[in-house]
């Protein structure tokens, strides 16, 4: 039960921190300020996040955390990477232009010292990335899972991300994030080998 209420907290901070964020921007943003808006203590922020990067690798992680969970567990299991990869794929699609994700992004963009953007990518690409890298790297082993990797990504998610930030682009509904994935993976077969039909 502890538990429970402690992540109900969590997330009533974060959804504080992702409105002061949106006001303020990152500079602006304050564990002090987080904390008033989600009534919380500051003690608490402190011993729970340590500083407000903490907060915002926090925020960045939950954002990332389905993505991230799908894909460790599919590393341990026999499933081919094709299968894996039509699972993940929209997950992936929905996170990166999801509002939470766009907020963090253009809050980075306007941090002069780089701070939120480290943070995202430590939370987000540094542990997504290799994760499909090692996956396709055991479906093939004769092809840099790296680059594979990369080409995924580019074909998934493209500027579509750039686009959301800079507000060229509304967020796609499920049946424009079907047909991009499924446009996506096709291309990623015909181009790399790797699809469901392959063990």
């Amino acid at each position: 039960m502890e538990g429970d209420r402690r992540a109900e907290r969590e997330r009533a901070i974060e959804a504080a921190a992702y409105e002061v964020l949106a006001e303020r921007g990152y500079g602006g943003t304050s564990m002090l300020l987080v904390a008033r808006r989600a009534k919380a203590s500051n003690e608490t922020m402190y011993r729970w996040y340590g500083d407000k990067n903490g907060l915002f690798a926090a925020m960045v992680r939950r954002n990332a955390q389905a993505a991230g969970e799908r894909l460790e567990a599919a590393l341990s299991g026999d499933q081919g990477a094709g299968a894996i990869l039509r699972e993940v794929a929209p997950i992936l699609l929905q996170l990166v232009l999801g509002e939470r994700a766009v907020a963090l992004n253009r809050a980075a963009a306007a941090d002069p010292t780089g701070d939120l953007g480290r943070i995202i990518a430590e939370g987000g690409r540094r542990r997504i990335v290799p994760l499909i890298a090692t996956l396709l790297r055991r479906e093939r082993p004769d092809i840099d899972g790296d680059d594979l990797a990369e080409l995924f990504i580019a074909l998934v998610i493209g500027d579509q991300q750039v686009r959301r930030i800079v507000g060229d682009l509304s967020p796609p509904d499920e049946a424009a994030i079907a047909r991009r994935v499924a446009w996506a993976l096709e291309a990623f077969g015909r181009l790399s080998g790797i699809g469901e039909d392959r063990p």
